[in-house]
């Protein structure tokens, strides 16, 4: 019997574009590229946090089963960001080390979206990736508690991934091609709705008050890494959406930490 194809944007069709978020925000191989019409992940971005809470979990539970191997918190630390890197491919890693290699390389607009097409990383490339990846260890490291730092974990990477629609919706992409084009642009009531379910998880997780505070700040260090790509390219590309994320997920997180502390 022919397999039935992918319903992308109906009602009915919820259970394929969470599978078409998740095979798209990570490495599992739920769908196949060729089956994805335009647009297609710009409505079904609604689910962005959920694919997010998954990641987050398992970060957190890799976490917990070295700690509890008696492994110190910073390799530890270190353990749980890679294995979320492990489980997304590096995607928006990859996007973080291409922005910062265009934004601070290149002379103009022309030269900047020419240095982030390259797949080589330069230096400011890589002193990103290792920013972001210190900033992140050291800050589940200072939290400490297994429980706490999963909690963490699930916060920042919901909560950063459920803003990107709102970043979609409120930029226009950089150029006509690409990835940050062919993706679309959301619906209000998606991208909100997306940014309110991480927002939400982020409470649960961390607590109203804590919560707060990291969403605030979280949400103001994506909006300065969104004004920045608009300044420097004119809007947004699939990798300048990637530095948003982790701009959100770094600061999040050390929300968190000086919380725990």
């Amino acid at each position: 019997m022919q397999e039935e194809p992918p319903r992308w944007g109906d009602a009915a069709g919820w259970w394929d574009e969470l599978r078409l978020v998740l095979g798209f925000l990570t490495r599992v191989p739920v769908f196949r590229a060729e089956e994805v019409p335009a647009g297609a992940l710009a409505r079904a971005s609604w689910s962005f946090p959920i694919v997010g809470l998954g990641i987050g979990l398992v970060g957190g539970i890799a976490y917990g089963v070295v700690t509890a191997l008696g492994v110190p918190l910073l390799p530890a630390a270190l353990i749980a960001v890679g294995a979320t890197v492990l489980v997304t491919g590096a995607l928006h890693e990859d996007g973080l080390a291409d922005t910062a290699d265009g934004f601070f390389g290149g002379a103009d607009r022309e030269a900047r979206l020419a240095i982030m097409r390259d797949s080589r990383s330069g230096a400011y490339g890589v002193l990103a990736l290792v920013f972001s990846i210190t900033l992140r260890a050291a800050a589940l490291a200072a939290i400490g508690d297994a429980g706490h730092v999963a909690a963490a974990l699930v916060a920042a990477h919901t909560a950063a991934r459920g803003g990107l629609p709102l970043i979609m919706r409120a930029l226009e992409p950089a150029r006509l091609d690409g990835l940050g084009a062919a993706a679309g642009r959301p619906e209000a009531p998606i991208a909100w709705g997306a940014a309110g379910l991480g927002a939400l998880i982020a409470l649960v997780t961390l607590g109203f008050v804590p919560g707060i505070a990291a969403l605030v700040i979280g949400a103001a260090a994506m909006m300065l890494m969104a004004g920045l790509a608009r300044r420097q390219i004119g809007g947004y590309t699939g990798d300048a959406l990637g530095a948003v994320e982790q701009a959100g997920e770094i600061v999040i997180l050390l929300a968190a930490a000086a919380w725990a502390r």
